[in-house]
């Protein structure tokens, strides 16, 4: 699957524990990376800068389901039971 350009629900619903710049602590849950542009485009894709949990995030339909809000859905359900 490729990912949906202008989703965004991987950098909003998940928590990221390494720095980020411009969050130097990571980001909590539910909270909008500073990375994420108006498009919701990553301003650090295919940059060395990017965090590896966003280099290895890979979209699927199981986590991604078919439109930005389930996958922001399915992104904030799987936070909360890890």
């Amino acid at each position: 699957m490729e990912c949906r350009l202008g989703c965004g629900a991987c950098c909003i619903a998940p928590s990221i524990s390494s720095p980020i710049p411009g969050m130097p602590n990571g980001k909590p849950a539910g909270v909008r990376c500073v990375q994420l542009n108006d498009e919701n485009l990553c301003k650090l894709f295919g940059k060395p800068e990017r965090p590896k949990v966003c280099h290895h995030f890979k979209a699927c339909p199981d986590v991604c389901g078919s439109s930005n809000q389930q996958a922001l859905d399915n992104i904030t359900e799987l936070e909360n039971i890890t």
